[in-house]
């Protein structure tokens, strides 16, 4: 079995799995990364083969990194070859890495910094409604439901559907944008010139905004997502609400939330202020 015959039967069984675009890209990718280094044809690679690809090219790399070759490998060599050739392969701790978030006023601040009024609206939504940026290109007309003012985000991470609440604030907007979408005979809420809007468009608005309006670096479009949800941490919303608003299946997930918001830690008073 050469290399493209192992990568195609790796990439049919992912498809198969139901397994997400972006997994199988990188599954792919790492496995590819792994043969082209060691020169080799899948069968003849050993662990050690795999230790060594890490040692010259993971020395540098996040935990969370390592992990996901090590998965990618294991996924394919487990399938195709028969044999586990990462299980004497010791995985690093994830790291706990707090993620970006933003001030109210600095949300503020990289929304006024977008003159393009379509533009606008879109992160305006994310941030809004606490979406992914997938959930975003991915929403149909069809999916909003102005009569109860409740959007449906359809078949998201984890393969879930969740609702989430069309803000007054940006209903009439929203509206506009629908009914210019319907007349150009679109199925999806916002496209760009080659059609369905794609992630990197949003990602590219965000950097932009973000650096025009002396934001950090590190503020990317989940960053609006982050800050939705410490903003209603925040307004003492109920941290299960956050989570099924957030589409999370596990608690856990929402509870870093805690450790960033800093709202009611500021009404915690000393002690000594009450001696």
């Amino acid at each position: 079995m050469d290399k493209g015959q192992f990568l195609e039967i790796i990439e049919t069984e992912l498809s198969i799995s139901k397994h997400s675009p972006y997994t199988i890209r990188n599954y792919l990718d790492a496995n590819a990364k792994l043969l082209d280094f060691i020169q080799k044809d899948p069968e003849n690679i050993t662990s050690e083969d795999v230790k060594t690809y890490m040692v010259k090219n993971l020395q540098d790399s996040k935990a969370s990194s390592v992990i996901l070759f090590l998965a990618a490998i294991k996924f394919a060599y487990t399938l195709a070859v028969k044999r586990d050739i990462t299980i004497s392969i010791k995985r690093p701790k994830r790291e706990k890495i707090l993620p970006t978030v933003l001030s109210k006023r600095e949300v503020k601040l990289l929304l006024n910094a977008i003159p393009n009024q379509k533009s606008k609206l879109i992160l305006s939504i994310i941030y809004a409604c606490g979406m992914r940026v997938s959930e975003l290109t991915n929403l149909r007309i069809k999916d909003l439901n102005f009569n109860e003012n409740i959007g449906h985000i359809k078949q998201s991470k984890g393969k879930k559907d969740r609702i989430f609440n069309i803000p007054s604030f940006l209903e009439e907007d929203l509206q506009s944008q629908t009914k210019r979408q319907k007349e150009l005979g679109m199925e999806f809420l916002f496209t760009g010139p080659k059609g369905k809007l794609s992630t990197r468009n949003i990602q590219k608005i965000v950097k932009k905004a973000a650096q025009k309006a002396n934001l950090s670096d590190e503020v990317h479009t989940h960053t609006l997502r982050h800050s939705f949800a410490t903003h209603l941490l925040e307004n003492e919303v109920d941290i299960r609400k956050i989570q099924k608003l957030l589409g999370h299946s596990s608690i856990s997930t929402t509870e870093i939330y805690t450790h960033l918001s800093t709202q009611e830690l500021k009404k915690i008073k000393s002690p000594i202020d009450s001696l």
